[in-house]
């Protein structure tokens, strides 16, 4: 009788092991699915915001790499292109970008030659050549897919103001008049922040 009395009480024990574990998994359960409820309450989309100041050729690519990127990963991004930085986003200069050889430790020449009067042009036909041979998008291109991928390609307002430009000088789909307050929001709000 002890010898069932003991398995009667194992199988007890037991029982009521099975019970709380049953209980356990059910609270783990629903803890699980109050945090995808709260996910799903938010819009749990990552944001950036990139801030481009210049205008040469090899400047005007990292924000628009980045970007582009960014916005394929299904991230919120603004691009706002202050001072130099505009001219990646006007229409014609846009297209006519120039690769600096002077003070750019990377590039194979030394200062002295880089200074002189046509090595610019020279520099950036050999970039170019470059970017063309190895199937490297153009500016033009990723600002198109920026632009279709949602990115916020805006135009400070003040600089436009500074540089004589009006809207029908940006690109289309650019967002213009864009003052730095409204940068700034969105800034302070943002997972990335970049100055390039």
């Amino acid at each position: 009788m002890s010898t069932d009395a003991s398995t009667a009480g194992e199988s007890a024990a037991e029982e009521a092991d099975l019970a709380a574990l049953r209980a356990r998994v059910d609270d783990l359960e629903a803890q699980l699915a109050e945090v995808d409820a709260d996910a799903d309450a938010g819009d749990g989309q990552r944001s950036m915001t990139i801030i481009a100041t210049k205008g040469s050729m090899d400047m005007a690519y990292p924000p628009l790499i980045l970007a582009s990127t960014a916005a394929a990963f299904g991230w919120d991004v603004v691009v706002f292109h202050t001072f130099w930085g505009l001219d990646v986003l006007h229409e014609e200069k846009s297209e006519n970008l120039q690769l600096s050889a002077v003070g750019n430790p990377s590039m194979p020449m030394p200062n002295a030659l880089a200074a002189l009067p046509g090595m610019d042009r020279l520099a950036t036909r050999m970039m170019q050549k470059k970017i063309d041979e190895n199937g490297t998008a153009s500016i033009q291109e990723l600002i198109d897919v920026s632009l279709e991928s949602g990115v916020d390609l805006q135009a400070c307002q003040m600089t436009m103001e500074l540089m004589d430009y009006d809207d029908a000088d940006m690109i289309d789909g650019v967002t213009t008049q864009v003052g730095a307050a409204t940068a700034l929001e969105h800034m302070a709000d943002a997972d990335v922040q970049l100055l390039v």
